[in-house]
C-alpha cells in the first residue's frame, strides 16, 4: 500500500492510473481533496489579478495615480490595510477551520463538491469587474457571454439554434440568479393573453406563440402597441385572481407536478402521487388530466422533474409528452416543463448519435485505461437516458449550473424550446430590438445490506425487484429466489472486485450479462442515493416501530454531519445528509418502502438518509471499503442505542401516588406510571389502584399531611417485568420517596395491582395529530377522591397528573364509572396551540407565556 504523499498513489489506492484520459482530464478541472492542483490556481489568480491591473493603468493614464504614495504612506493607511488584512486572515482561518469539508470524498451529504477551477476562475473574474447584465451598456462583454451560455444549455439539451431549420422552432435560455428563480419564472408564460373560454385555455403553445407575429405580419400591428395595450392585462400588473374574475374562469387555472417537488414550487399545484421509486406517477397523473377534461377545468402546464433533489429520481418526461398528444386530442393542451434543475447537466453525458430505442443504448461505453487507480466510464441507465434526451421535447426548462454543473452560488438557467416564449414575459416581439445590436437580456447504490442487528434498504428497487413485481405470475417463492440471486451476483462480480477486474471479467460475458450492465441498472436515476436504516432487537426480530426507525436513522445523520455551531466539521470522518418522506406528500412510495424495511403501514412520517456522489475521486474501491467500515461502525454503534431503549426487559418502575388522607378511610390508592416515550420498559400510559401494608400506608399518609402540596412516588424496589409480574401478580415491594427525594418508607408491600387503563404508547397506538380544540383527561377514583391524568395521544408530551380535584357535573359522574375510568374534556384548554409544551423545568421556574402564574395547569386552578 502506498503512502498518502507519495506522488503516484494514496493511502488507497497502489499506483495512479495509466491511459486514464477520462479521469486524468477530470483531475485537471478541480483545485483537488489535497490541493494538488494549487500551483496552478494560484498561476492562474495571479495571471487575472495582473490583467486587471494593467486594464486599470491603461485606461486613460495621463490621469495619473489617484491614491498617492504619500496617501499609502500614511498611518491611517496602513492602519486600514492592516486591519483588512488582519480581517481577511482571521475570517480565512476561521472558515479553513469550521467549514465542512464538502472538497473531500469523504463528503457525500448535500448536493455541494468541490467547485471547478474555471468556474471559480470565472466568478473571481467577473466579480473585479461587476457587470451588470441587463443591457450592452452596463456590460458589453459579459451579456454576450450569458447569451452564448444559454445557447449552450440548449444545445446540451438538444433544442434547435439553427433559424434556417423551419420545422422545429428555434431555442433561447438565459442564466438567472437560481434555479428557484428559474421556476417561478416557467410559470408566468400563457396567462398573458385574453383567457376567457375553454377553447382558447387550451390553444396549443404554438399557436399562442404566434399571435403577435401574425398580429404584425397579418395586421400590421407593430409590437410597441401590442405591448402597450397588453399592460392592461398582463398577470404582472392585474394579477392572477383579478384575471380569472374578469372572464369568468371559475375554476382555477392549474398545473400538476410531483407531490414530492422542490420547495421553490407553489403549495398551489395539484400534487401527483409518487411512484415506488419517487417518480411522477403517470396513472395518476392521467387520472388528473382525465377529470379536468371531464370538469372542463384548465391545465396551464405539467412539470416534469428530472432529478429530483431528494432522491435523484426522474420523471417520465416521454410519459408526460405523450399523455398531452393523447390529451390535445380530447381538447385539453398545457404547457410541458422541465425542473432539471439537478439532473439537466446529465443531458451532457447523452451520446450525440443517441438515438432512443436504439439496441446499442443498452451497451456499456468503451474503456480506455488500466491500472489499480483505473475509474471505468459509466452511463446513465437506458430508461434515464432517454427521458433525458426528450427534454428536447418539452418547452420550457429550468437548471442550476451551481449544482451538476459544479460552479459557485447562485446561478440558474431558464431554457425554452421556442425562442418567443421569452416575449410573453413582457410582451415584446423580436422585432423590436435594433438591426446589428445585441439584444439586451433584463457513487452507485448496490443493494440493500443486511446484518445480523440492522437493515440497509435503498429507495430503488433491483433490477430482479421491478421485473417481479411486474410478472403477473409472481410467487413470494419466486421473487426471493430472483432477488437473492442477484444480491449474489452483485457481491461476486462487483463488490468484491476492483474496477480493472470488472471491466477485465466483462470481456468474456455476453453483452446481456456484463457487470457494468447490470451497475448501470442500480441505484437512483442520477447520483442521490436515497437509503433508510432499521434495526433488529436483540432476539433477531426486526423492528416494526416507525419512529424508532426515525429514531435510529436520526442519531446516524446527526454522527455524520455538523447539526450545530460546537461541531468540528474536521473530526467527522464521512458526511451524509437525510431527508423525510411525508406520508401526504409520498403516499404509495413511502408505505411500500416501510413494507421493504419491516416496518408498521401508519401515516408516520419516514426519515430517509441521502448521499450525493459528485466527486470524482472515491471510485477505486479501496477508498470505498473504508467509508463503508466508517459507515457500519456508526451503524452499529447507534444500533446498539436503539436496541437498549427498546428491551422490555425487567425495570424499576416508578409511579405518581394520588390519594387523599383526609378523606380516604381505604387501603387503597391510585398509582400514575411514569411514561417514557424513550424507553420500552415505560413506554406505557399506565393508571391502576393497589393497596399498601397498613404501617407504610400510615407512613405515607402522614408525610402527605405534613406536606400537603408535594408530590410522593413508589418506585419498584427491585427491577420488575411490568406485564409478567406487576400486572400478572398483582403484588411486589416498592420504596416511597418525596419529589425531594427523600426516602419516606422501604420494604413496602403492593398488593391487589389492579390496571384502571394501560395503553401501549409505541407510535402505531398513538394518533397523528395533538387534539384540536379541547384537551383530554382520564377521570377516574372516588366520589370522594377524583384524581385526573392527562392522556397522551403523541410523542413529545407532557404528563400532568393531579389528585383530589373539584370536580362538579349535573348530574354526578356515577361511582362505578369513576371506578372503571372515563374521559374528561377541557373545552376551554387547546391542547393542540399549546404542544410541543416547555420542558417542565421552565414552566416551575417562570419563563415563557405558558409558565407560572400563566399556565392552565397548576394548584388552585
Amino acid at each position: 500500500m502506498a503512502e498518502k504523499n507519495q506522488p503516484n498513489g494514496n493511502l488507497y489506492t497502489s499506483k495512479a492510473p495509466e491511459d486514464d484520459e477520462s479521469h486524468q482530464m477530470i483531475s485537471s478541472l478541480f483545485l483537488g481533496p489535497h490541493a494538488e492542483n494549487y500551483e496552478y490556481f494560484k498561476s492562474n489568480i495571479i495571471s487575472i489579478l495582473e490583467y486587471t491591473r494593467d486594464a486599470r493603468l491603461n485606461y486613460f493614464p495621463e490621469d495619473g495615480r489617484f491614491i498617492s504614495e504619500q496617501v499609502q504612506a500614511s498611518t491611517t493607511f496602513k492602519h486600514h490595510t492592516d486591519k483588512i488584512g488582519n480581517a481577511v486572515k482571521k475570517a480565512a482561518e476561521l472558515l479553513s477551520k469550521h467549514s465542512v469539508p464538502w472538497w473531500s470524498p469523504r463528503y457525500a451529504a448535500h448536493m455541494c463538491m468541490d467547485m471547478s477551477m474555471p468556474s471559480l476562475l470565472g466568478y473571481f473574474m467577473t466579480m473585479l469587474y461587476n457587470p451588470n447584465n441587463v443591457s450592452i451598456e452596463a456590460s458589453p462583454l459579459t451579456m454576450v457571454a450569458e447569451i452564448e451560455a444559454g445557447q449552450q444549455l440548449c444545445e446540451m439539451f438538444g433544442y434547435n439554434l439553427n433559424p434556417e431549420v423551419k420545422d422545429v422552432p428555434v431555442g433561447w435560455g438565459h442564466i438567472t440568479c437560481g434555479g428557484t428563480v428559474a421556476n417561478l419564472e416557467s410559470i408566468c408564460k400563457k396567462l398573458f393573453k385574453d383567457l376567457s373560454k375553454w377553447e382558447l385555455l387550451n390553444l396549443k403553445v404554438i399557436t399562442v406563440l404566434e399571435i403577435p407575429d401574425r398580429l404584425s405580419v397579418e395586421y400590421g400591428i407593430s409590437s410597441a402597441f401590442l405591448q402597450n395595450v397588453m399592460k392592461k392585462y398582463s398577470i404582472q400588473s392585474v394579477g392572477l385572481g383579478s384575471l380569472e374574475r374578469q372572464y369568468d374562469i371559475e375554476k382555477p387555472i392549474q398545473y400538476m407536478l410531483a407531490s414530492t417537488r422542490h420547495y421553490s414550487w407553489p403549495k398551489g399545484g395539484v400534487g401527483i402521487a409518487p411512484d415506488m421509486e419517487a417518480r411522477l406517477d403517470l396513472e395518476d397523473l392521467e387520472k388528473h388530466l382525465k377529470a379536468s377534461v371531464e370538469k372542463q377545468q384548465a391545465v396551464y402546464a405539467v412539470v416534469a422533474i428530472c432529478g429530483s433533489t431528494e432522491e435523484g429520481a426522474v420523471d417520465s418526461l416521454r410519459g408526460v409528452l405523450r399523455l398531452r398528444e393523447k390529451y390535445q386530442a380530447q381538447g385539453l393542451s398545457f404547457v410541458v416543463h422541465a425542473d432539471a434543475a439537478w439532473g439537466g447537466y446529465f443531458a451532457s453525458m447523452i451520446p450525440k448519435d443517441f438515438k432512443p430505442g436504439d439496441p446499442k443504448n443498452a451497451e456499456p461505453p468503451a474503456q480506455t485505461g488500466k491500472g489499480d487507480g483505473f475509474v471505468p466510464d459509466a452511463s446513465l441507465r437506458v430508461e434515464t437516458q432517454e427521458d433525458i434526451f426528450a427534454l428536447r421535447y418539452a418547452d420550457s426548462i429550468t437548471v442550476d449550473p451551481h449544482k451538476a454543473g459544479y460552479i459557485p452560488y447562485p446561478a440558474g438557467g431558464l431554457c425554452y424550446r421556442d425562442d418567443r416564449m421569452r416575449f410573453l414575459i413582457t410582451w415584446t416581439s423580436p422585432y423590436i430590438s435594433r438591426a446589428g445590436t445585441t439584444e439586451s437580456i433584463g457513487i452507485y447504490g448496490v443493494e440493500g445490506s443486511e446484518s445480523s442487528s440492522y437493515v440497509c434498504v435503498p429507495l430503488n428497487l433491483l433490477p430482479a425487484e421491478r421485473k417481479a413485481l411486474q410478472d403477473p405470475n409472481n410467487t413470494p417463492e419466486s421473487y426471493d429466489k430472483a432477488v437473492n440471486e442477484e444480491k449474489q451476483k452483485i457481491r461476486d462480480r462487483i463488490l468484491n472486485k476492483s474496477n480493472q477486474q470488472i471491466i477485465d471479467e466483462d470481456a468474456d460475458r455476453s453483452p446481456d450479462d456484463k457487470a457494468m450492465v447490470l451497475l448501470r441498472a442500480l441505484g437512483s436515476d442520477l447520483n442521490i442515493n436515497a437509503f433508510a436504516l432499521n434495526f433488529r432487537h436483540s432476539d433477531g426480530t426486526l423492528n416494526d416501530d416507525v419512529e424508532e426507525a426515525n429514531y435510529l436513522n436520526r442519531r446516524v445523520v446527526e454522527a455524520l454531519s455538523v447539526d450545530s455551531p460546537e461541531d468540528d466539521p474536521t473530526k467527522i470522518p464521512f458526511y451524509l445528509t437525510s431527508t423525510e418522506f411525508e406520508h401526504e406528500l409520498y403516499g404509495e412510495c413511502a408505505r411500500h418502502f416501510k413494507k421493504r424495511l419491516g416496518l408498521a403501514q401508519d401515516e408516520l412520517s419516514l426519515m430517509v438518509l441521502r448521499n450525493v456522489l459528485m466527486t470524482p475521486f472515491p471510485t477505486e474501491g479501496n477508498f470505498i471499503d473504508k467509508m463503508v467500515g466508517i459507515f457500519q461502525e456508526v451503524i452499529e454503534r447507534e444500533v446498539e442505542v436503539c436496541r437498549k431503549r427498546n428491551e422490555t426487559k425487567k425495570n424499576h418502575h416508578s409511579f405518581i401516588i394520588q390519594d387523599n388522607p383526609s378523606a380516604s378511610s381505604s387501603s387503597q390508592v391510585h398509582l400514575v406510571n411514569r411514561s417514557m416515550f424513550h424507553l420500552a420498559a415505560r413506554r406505557r400510559q399506565l393508571i391502576a389502584s393497589a393497596t399498601l401494608d397498613p404501617d407504610s400506608l400510615s407512613t405515607y399518609r402522614s408525610a402527605k399531611s405534613s406536606s400537603p402540596s408535594a408530590t410522593f412516588f413508589l418506585s419498584t424496589q427491585d427491577k420488575e417485568d411490568i406485564s409478567a409480574t406487576i400486572l400478572s401478580d398483582g403484588a411486589f415491594s416498592a420504596v416511597i420517596t418525596s419529589s425531594t427525594g427523600k426516602t419516606i418508607a422501604k420494604d413496602v408491600s403492593v398488593s391487589g395491582f389492579t390496571a384502571l387503563k394501560d395503553r401501549p404508547l409505541n407510535s402505531k397506538y398513538r394518533d397523528h395529530a395533538y387534539p384540536a380544540g379541547h384537551m383530554p383527561f382520564y377521570l377516574y377514583g372516588t366520589p370522594d377522591n377524583v384524581h385526573i391524568d392527562h392522556m397522551l395521544l403523541l410523542s413529545p408530551n407532557i404528563q400532568l397528573s393531579a389528585a383530589n380535584v373539584a370536580l362538579t357535573t349535573t348530574p354526578p359522574v356515577p361511582a362505578d364509572l369513576l371506578r372503571q375510568g372515563c374521559i374528561l374534556y377541557l373545552d376551554e384548554v387547546q391542547e393542540q396551540a399549546m404542544q410541543p409544551f416547555l420542558p417542565t423545568s421552565a414552566l416551575v421556574s417562570g419563563q415563557g407565556p405558558t409558565s407560572a402564574g400563566n399556565f392552565f395547569f397548576q394548584k388552585g386552578k
